[in-house]
C-alpha cells in the first residue's frame, strides 16, 4: 500500500471531465488536505462551553435488542406496491443510495414475495429431500444444526432487478427504488451437498425441485450440479436467524443465480431427471429476444455495477473533490476491475476495489474526481474474472430487445447538472 504524500502528478485528471488518479485513496490523508482537496474547517480553540449536551447528562442504559439513531429513521426500505394479480404480491427495494460498505443490514434487505410472508413455527418446520435418492430424508430445524454449519458472503438479486433500464424513457428515481432488488450479506448454514450425500443421490437425478412453503408454494428447478457445487441450506443472516421476509426459518441459496432460485420458506427438495416446468419458470423469468423466441433457465446473473454516490436524491454542494462510490457484482465470479467515466462513456478512469473481493458477493468501489461544478454524465463499468464486461444499454438492446425485464445488467447513466444535482438518463 502506498503512503508517500500526493504528487502533482497524483492531480492530474486521468480521464475526461476530472476524473482524478484512483491512488490518491492510497496516499496518506494529510495529503489530500495539503493539496487543498477537503473540505474541513480550521477548527478554532475548543473551552467548557462547547461541551455538547450529550456529554452533560448521561443516556439510556442497554436494550436487549439494538435500536439505531433516532436522526437515521429516514433510512428505510423502499416498499413496492402490489406486483401482480394475488393480493400481497409484493415487495422493497433495499435504499442502496443511503448504505456503505458491503453488507447489507438485515432490516435493510430487500424483499420479495409473491402471496406475503407467511407465519412459519420452527418447532413445526420439516425439510424433505425425496424423489431420485436411496432413502428419503426428513430434517426438524434442531437436526439441521447439529450439521457442520458454514458461513460465506455473497449477493441476492431479483432477476427483474433494474428492468426499468429496458423502458421507453429513463424514470427518474433514487438508485435504491431502480436498482434495489440487490443485498449482500454472510449467509451460514448446511451445504446441500452434505444432505444430498447422506439422502444418496440416484444416477438418474440430474436436476431439483424446490418448493417453499408460502401459500403461492413458489418453485424452481435447478440443476443438480449446482445443488452439489456451492448451494446451502440458510438457517442465519448476518449473525441472526434469517428473518421471515427472508426466509425464516431456513431458505435456500444458489450463490450468484436469479433471486427467485434462492427459494425462501424451504419445505422440500424433490431430486428428478429434468426440470419440472413450474409456473414461476414457464410464466416468467424467461428473457424475451427480438425474435419472438425466448431464453429459457438463464441463471447466473451477469455482471453489473452502479454508482451511488453521486446518484439521485444525494446532491453535490459546488465545484470541487469528491469521491465516486458505488457496487459491483458478478454471478460468474470475482470482480476484476471497475472504470468510471465522467463524460458519458467517451474515457475511463479505473477504480479503486475496497478489500476483501469476494467471489458472487458485492465489492465496493471508490473514485476521486475533482469536479469543475459543469455538466457531467457519470457511469460505472465493470468487468469481472471470467472477463464479461458490463454492456452499454445500447448493446443489451441490440441483442435482446426492449421487451424483457429480466437480467437487465447495463451501464446506467447519471447526469449531474451545475447544480451538483443527479437525474436517470440513457446515454
Amino acid at each position: 500500500m502506498r503512503d508517500t504524500e500526493i504528487t502533482a502528478e497524483d492531480l492530474q485528471p486521468v480521464a475526461g471531465n476530472g476524473l482524478l488518479h484512483r491512488r490518491l485513496f492510497l496516499a496518506q490523508g494529510a495529503g489530500l488536505l495539503g493539496a487543498g482537496l477537503m473540505t474541513a474547517s480550521v477548527a478554532s480553540a475548543v473551552s467548557s462551553a462547547d461541551f455538547p449536551d450529550s456529554m452533560r447528562l448521561p443516556g439510556p442504559g442497554a436494550s436487549p435488542y439494538g435500536e439505531r439513531s433516532r436522526f437515521e429513521s429516514g433510512v428505510v426500505r423502499l416498499a413496492r406496491p402490489d406486483t401482480g394479480a394475488v393480493p400481497a404480491s409484493t415487495g422493497a427495494q433495499s435504499p442502496l443510495d443511503r448504505l456503505e460498505g458491503t453488507i447489507t443490514p438485515n432490516s435493510l434487505h430487500f424483499e420479495r414475495h409473491h402471496t406475503g410472508v407467511p407465519d412459519i413455527d420452527p418447532g413445526q418446520h420439516r425439510l424433505l429431500i425425496h424423489g431420485l435418492v436411496r432413502r428419503p430424508l426428513e430434517f426438524s430445524l434442531d437436526a439441521l444444526a447439529r450439521y457442520p454449519l458454514v458461513s460465506r458472503v455473497h449477493f441476492v438479486e431479483c432477476s427483474g432487478n433494474s428492468g426499468s433500464l429496458n423502458g421507453p424513457k429513463p424514470l427518474q428515481a433514487t438508485a435504491g427504488q431502480l436498482h434495489g432488488l440487490l443485498s449482500c450479506s454472510e449467509w451460514t448454514g448446511v451445504r446441500l451437498s452434505t444432505l444430498l450425500d447422506e439422502a444418496g443421490v440416484d444416477p438418474r437425478a440430474k436436476w431439483i425441485y424446490a418448493e417453499g412453503a408460502d401459500s403461492s408454494g413458489m418453485s424452481r428447478s435447478i440443476p443438480l450440479a449446482k445443488a452439489m457445487d456451492d448451494a446451502l441450506i440458510c438457517l442465519y443472516q448476518n449473525g441472526e436467524k434469517i428473518r421471515p421476509e427472508n426466509g425464516y426459518p431456513l431458505r435456500l441459496l444458489a450463490p450468484g443465480w436469479s433471486g427467485n432460485l434462492n427459494v425462501k420458506w424451504l419445505r422440500r427438495i424433490k431430486l428428478v431427471e429434468g426440470p419440472v416446468m413450474t409456473r414461476d419458470e414457464t410464466s416468467k423469468y424467461t428473457i424475451l429476444l427480438p425474435t419472438g423466441k425466448a431464453w429459457q433457465f438463464v441463471f447466473p446473473l451477469e455482471v453489473k455495477s452502479i454508482i451511488t454516490r453521486p446518484s439521485p436524491g444525494l446532491n453535490m454542494k459546488g465545484p470541487g473533490f469528491y469521491e465516486i462510490s458505488g457496487m459491483a457484482w458478478s454471478g460468474n465470479g470475482k470482480i476484476a476491475k471497475v472504470e468510471i467515466s465522467a463524460d458519458g462513456g467517451k474515457s475511463w478512469a479505473p477504480a479503486a476495489l475496497q478489500e476483501p473481493v469476494l467471489s458472487k458477493a458485492i465489492t465496493r468501489f471508490r473514485a476521486p474526481w475533482n469536479w469543475d461544478g459543469g455538466p457531467a454524465v457519470l457511469q460505472s463499468r465493470a468487468t469481472d474474472d471470467t472477463g464479461m464486461v458490463q454492456p452499454t444499454r445500447a448493446a443489451l438492446i441490440a441483442e435482446r430487445g426492449a421487451r424483457g425485464q429480466y437480467h437487465v445488467n447495463c451501464i446506467q447513466s447519471w447526469a449531474i447538472n451545475d447544480k451538483g444535482e443527479a437525474a436517470n438518463v440513457f446515454a
